[in-house]
């Protein structure tokens, strides 16, 4: 590590500004940066993100380079407690309008405010940076002995449910200047209970008056363990703010132990004067987390319920218990009550149709399944393969635009986006390419898109063409980037690729730098604990899990889970990808509660609202994957395998059905890549 003396510092700032100029005078047009540059800059990167002016020997030759400035801010950022106000501000002069810039911005001021050196805080800070600096901004002002003013100052924060730890001391100052009255204080309370965090509200209670101290304590207590606010809340008073609090708890209980929450409400609802709304409010949670259950008497609970008390969840979840009872007359009168724009929703159209095909109305379920069998969807191939028609997959490509390509072309920030993304930092890609391409139109994102597909980053086109005509530019939204080795090692681990292709976009979304709270990483979002087990099993090398951010690495591991995951289900790829999901233990549990259910009212009854929408993306994922290899494509009801039947793979045999454009339909957006299941319905 060289050492940092002012007289390094001030060369330092010189540096900054001459190489600043170099490339703010170097043409955008200088050409494709070389194989040369690229590796000079990830060296130089690596040595700058540990601090220090050791990179600037490895970078000597890159003072043209696009990317040179992040350089210069990785090194300042590692070294951010030793820089000065006077050097964040040199960077800041050159670049004014460049990510990294503000990145050091942000940093520099998060360190002078750990600093308590309130007036050079000052003196950088912009508003709008975020919950925290704003807070440090209070604490500046309030070190020069301002005082606060509730209205201009802590409004806009105080609507918020929770803050970050930067807040409290801007908090405890309003509280001593006895900003915080008790109507302000239960206003946030009330807040925080809606958003459920506990933590706000214990926080708070303890500015209450004493006699409400233990009334929000009891709030706190519902969110955070509602079955032991049940345990006594038979002692409570009957108050507003108890009442309040019995109701948190029941809703929250409902949700997690529906059975419970029952008894409790049979011993609470006339102990507390509960109010029409918290009496609808409680017996909505207990119909609808018994429905999610699929208990006895689910159907009739949620039927019952005061029509004010109706939502969209409840009537779909009406819809799921009928057809899990296979009362196709129940599953007709629920979609029926829905409102006019959920009966047009694919699923229940599909359910609809097969409801009247049930109780013999033939001609009119026809006529519902051929207005599904023109769309690109899930319920759309389902409908196609009951009436036997082709699928209806209608692909566009991307209009040949040398004029909008060019300008496109000549974007700095586009260019960096596109450098930044062939240097391995696709975090830092995303950002200049948002940036980018904030204002651009329809045509221009179709055109970026493209350009970014070339240089295979494929993930662009999955996130910017989303709506419209252009989710029908199925090329880019559904690359095949046999690159990555999808087709060969889905074939060497036993699976079909098309299945593979389509959990990998399910999960991902082709972002391979994709991580998930959870922890699993990689284009197929595996955990590094799971990974290493496929390793094992499979006599494959085990690098370690950032391993797993490399495509190759990853689809390797990646297709010898998903054929373990369908081995344990008689090689049914949806099965499979129900548990690759929501883990195999849940489908266990869920085949053994309805089982001997068809594979389509399986899926529509699956209680996590991500598995079930997430097997219908895989499945259809992997027929238009299907089509994109072999054009034409094994019909959606042949993989939905019967529960308990062995899955066979296609062969030559299979009969696959055609793919034509009888109808420009267009198809439902994907839901973005996610990991972690949830037992919301």
């Amino acid at each position: 590590m060289v050492s940092r003396l002012p007289s390094r510092r001030t060369a330092l700032t010189c540096l900054v500004l001459t190489a600043g100029w170099l490339l703010a005078t170097t043409s955008v047009q200088a050409g494709e940066p070389t194989a040369t540059q690229r590796a000079a800059f990830k060296q130089a990167y690596a040595v700058a993100q540990q601090g220090g002016d050791g990179w600037r020997s490895i970078a000597a030759g890159l003072r043209d380079y696009p990317l040179y400035p992040y350089l210069q801010e990785a090194a300042l950022e590692h070294d951010i407690q030793q820089i000065d106000r006077a050097t964040v501000e040199s960077y800041l002069k050159q670049y004014p309008d460049w990510i990294p810039a503000a990145d050091l911005r942000r940093a520099f001021l998060l360190e002078l405010a750990r600093r308590q050196d309130w007036n050079n805080f000052l003196a950088l800070y912009q508003p709008g940076l975020g919950d925290t600096l704003s807070c440090d901004a209070l604490q500046a002002r309030l070190a020069s002995s301002s005082a606060l003013d509730f209205d201009k100052d802590l409004a806009t924060l105080w609507a918020k449910p929770n803050l970050p730890d930067a807040c409290d001391p801007v908090l405890n100052a309003a509280h001593d200047q006895g900003l915080l009255t008790s109507a302000r204080l239960w206003t946030r309370i009330d807040r925080a209970a809606d958003a459920g965090q506990p933590g706000t509200i214990a926080s708070l209670a303890n500015w209450l008056p004493t006699d409400d101290r233990a009334t929000a304590q009891r709030l706190a207590q519902a969110l955070r363990d509602p079955a032991g606010a049940l345990t006594t809340a038979a002692d409570w008073p009957d108050t507003s703010r108890n009442r309040q609090a019995a109701t948190l708890a029941l809703t929250r209980l409902a949700r997690r132990q529906s059975a419970n929450a029952d008894t409790a409400w049979q011993q609470l609802q006339t102990h507390f004067s509960f109010s029409e709304q918290q009496r609808g409010q409680i017996l909505y949670a207990l119909a609808l987390f018994h429905a999610t259950d699929f208990d006895d008497g689910a159907l009739a609970r949620l039927i019952a319920l005061p029509a004010a008390m109706q939502t969209d969840t409840s009537r779909e979840w009406r819809a799921r218990v009928a057809l899990a009872q296979q009362n196709w007359s129940a599953v007709l009168a629920a979609i029926d009550a829905m409102p006019a724009d959920q009966q047009q929703d694919g699923e229940w159209q599909y359910f609809h149709a097969r409801a009247l095909i049930a109780l013999g109305r033939n001609n009119e379920a026809q006529q519902q399944l051929s207005a599904q069998a023109g769309k690109t969807t899930f319920f759309g191939f389902l409908a196609a393969d009951k009436l036997d028609l082709p699928y209806a997959i209608c692909p566009l490509t991307v209009a040949a635009d040398p004029q909008r390509e060019q300008a496109l072309l000549a974007n700095p920030g586009l260019l960096r986006a596109f450098e930044l993304y062939a240097v391995d930092l696709p975090k830092l890609a995303r950002r200049e390419w948002t940036r980018a391409l904030q204002d651009a139109d329809q045509a221009t994102l179709q055109v970026a898109s493209d350009l970014a597909n070339r240089r295979g980053w494929y993930d662009r086109a999955v996130f910017t063409l989303s709506s419209g005509d252009a989710l029908r530019l199925y090329n880019l939204r559904f690359p095949l980037a046999s690159q990555d080795g999808v087709v060969p090692q889905a074939e060497q681990a036993g699976i079909e690729p098309v299945w593979a292709y389509g959990i990998l976009r399910a999960e991902s979304a082709w972002m391979s730098d994709a991580r998930s709270g959870a922890d699993a990483r990689g284009l197929m979002q595996l955990l590094p604990a799971t990974a290493e087990l496929v390793a094992k099993r499979n006599g494959l090398n085990w690098g370690g899990g950032d391993t797993l951010y490399d495509p190759a690495t990853n689809i390797v591991l990646g297709t010898r889970y998903l054929a373990q995951m369908a081995e344990r289900f008689n090689g049914s790829p949806w099965l499979a990808s129900a548990a690759y999901n929501a883990g195999p233990n849940r489908v266990d549990q869920w085949l053994t509660a309805r089982g001997t259910l068809t594979p389509e009212l399986f899926v529509a009854t699956i209680p996590f609202k991500e598995t079930r929408e997430y097997v219908a993306r895989v499945m259809a994922f992997s027929v238009i994957y299907d089509w994109r290899l072999h054009g034409t494509a094994v019909p959606l009801s042949t993989r939905l395998s019967a529960i308990g039947q062995p899955y066979g793979l296609p062969n030559a045999s299979t009969v696959r059905r055609a793919v034509g454009c009888p109808a420009v339909e267009p198809v439902s957006a994907p839901a973005a890549p996610s990991s972690a299941s949830n037992a919301s319905p």
